[in-house]
């Protein structure tokens, strides 16, 4: 487990250091080597940190079998929040990442032509919608603990 944290770090210090000197040096080429960083980043932090979560959490489980039904159950709520939360910010980030898409769509289209003002609101509104569900999900996960 502390291997694999251990390497997570080393990687995003190693992403962040060639970031900084790539930004420095401020030409196309620096420009394509620090997209192809950034790409390894994410490809190699991502699953290890969902390998040691799945490390974790087996451990966890087990854990509880030896214990009180009393730290069972504080157990079982810390993973409730723990999904409430992620239900929450998990939406909110899709909803950010539609709303640009949608938003500087629908300001183009607005500046073409004002009178689809209304419709391109609908569909902010629509992409919007996707946090409400993740805040919905998280008050009903959060009601049944």
């Amino acid at each position: 487990m502390e291997l694999i944290l251990a390497l997570n770090i080393i990687i995003v210090t190693v992403t962040v250091g060639f970031g900084i000197h790539y930004l420095i040096r401020n030409n196309e080429k620096s420009r394509k080597l620090l997209k192809k960083m950034l790409r390894v980043n994410v490809f190699t932090f991502v699953p290890l940190m969902l390998m040691a979560f799945a490390i974790l959490v087996p451990d966890a489980v087990f854990a509880m079998t030896d214990t009180t039904t009393e730290a069972a159950a504080s157990s079982s709520s810390g993973l409730g929040y723990l999904a409430a939360a992620l239900s929450t910010g998990l939406a909110t980030i899709g909803t950010g990442y539609a709303v640009g898409a949608v938003g500087s769509s629908a300001l183009g289209a607005v500046s073409e032509d004002p009178k689809i003002l209304g419709k391109t609101l609908i569909f902010v509104g629509l992409a919007e919608g996707i946090a409400i569900y993740g805040l919905i999900i998280s008050i009903m996960i959060i009601g049944r603990l």
